[in-house]
């Protein structure tokens, strides 16, 4: 079974941290990953859609390639409503006493 090309190119941009598009593009062919030019923009657009990847322009010819983690906001009203809920449900046993 092997790994989707979509994977193997974020796995690289993530290892990197932050590449450029031309930097990506060798990294790709010295590993045997011969991919057409439009095949490799889609395919960083379809990570960057997937909000996996942020590319932006350093020049006309060039691009920056960052991988991008989006914090995981903790949202304390619905922590509280988890924690209300969990108690509620443990409450509702019979003969549950804590």
């Amino acid at each position: 079974m092997t790994i989707p090309l979509r994977n193997r190119v974020f796995d690289k941009i993530k290892e990197a941290g932050s590449l450029t598009d031309v930097e990506l593009y060798k990294i790709l062919t010295k590993e045997d990953e011969s991919i057409p030019e439009d095949k490799f923009n889609k395919l960083l657009l379809d990570l960057e859609i997937l909000g996996l990847i942020k590319v932006s322009w350093i020049t006309k010819d060039e691009r920056r390639i960052e991988s991008f983690v989006q914090e995981k906001e903790i949202d304390e009203v619905e922590e509280q409503n988890k924690k209300a809920i969990e108690k509620d449900y443990e409450a509702s046993f019979p003969g549950f006493e804590k």
